[in-house]
């Protein structure tokens, strides 16, 4: 390690700090794969450091990853460590407008599927839902399969505006939408499945190739009827 990365990295002790800039964090500490990507002024934790990355834990949505060094400029020591502003199910409720007009203002924009994308104009699919959300104050978690053990399982028949459809294998959610009544739901879907980006499906077999695909592998749903709160650091 060269001694301007170990002076960078000493600058950075252990601790939280607040994102300057949109950032990116990949899954391992080579920095090649994203996973996630931090809001300019979300908050993080500061892990452990080697040559090449940062290991942080984002406090919102405790979610793990790794930062490439070269992005350490782009933090700041948090003056004030993060506080969740906890919502119960009457408060989502009334926001749930917002988090729709952010879906349907995301698929206004040109965009493609980004896996590991939140921040935009690039979204996967757990990535716009939580954006949604929090665009309206809510945090709900990362990943599909993570949001469908925070949500409150409903039944089909009692989908309402704002909830969440999960689908993937009989073992676990691996793609997510927001309902938007009559039987669709907006969401972000890659080239595999028909389409590269932010569209509207419907819960049928009757639709398109993409509403086909995905009707196929349809888990459940779910309602959020609280905001996340972060795990005690």
């Amino acid at each position: 390690m060269s001694l301007n990365l170990k002076s960078q990295i000493s600058n950075f002790p252990v601790g939280e700090y607040q994102c300057l800039a949109n950032l990116n964090l990949y899954g391992s500490s080579e920095c090649k794969s994203l996973v996630t990507q931090a809001a300019t002024d979300r908050h993080l934790r500061i892990v452990a450091s080697d040559a090449t990355s940062v290991q942080v834990c984002l406090c919102e949505d405790d979610y793990p990853g790794y930062l490439s060094i070269t992005d350490l400029n782009y933090l700041q020591s948090a003056t004030v460590t993060y506080q969740a502003t906890l919502l119960n199910a009457g408060e989502i409720k009334q926001l749930l407008p917002q988090v729709i007009s952010f879906t349907h203002q995301a698929m206004k924009q040109p965009n493609y599927y980004l896996w590991g994308g939140t921040t935009g104009p690039n979204y996967d699919c757990s990535g716009l839902m939580q954006a949604a959300f929090v665009s309206a104050g809510i945090w709900i978690p990362r990943d599909s399969y993570q949001q469908e053990d925070f949500l409150q399982p409903i039944e089909m028949a009692e989908l309402e505006l704002g909830d969440l459809v999960f689908f993937g294998t009989p073992q676990r959610a691996n793609h997510v939408g927001l309902y938007l009544g009559n039987g669709r739901y907006i969401h972000s879907s890659g080239i595999d499945k028909g389409r590269n980006g932010i569209g509207i499906d419907i819960l049928s077999e009757q639709g398109g190739e993409v509403s086909r695909s995905y009707y196929q592998q349809l888990r459940g749903a779910g309602r959020v009827v609280k905001s996340y709160e972060p795990q005690k650091s």
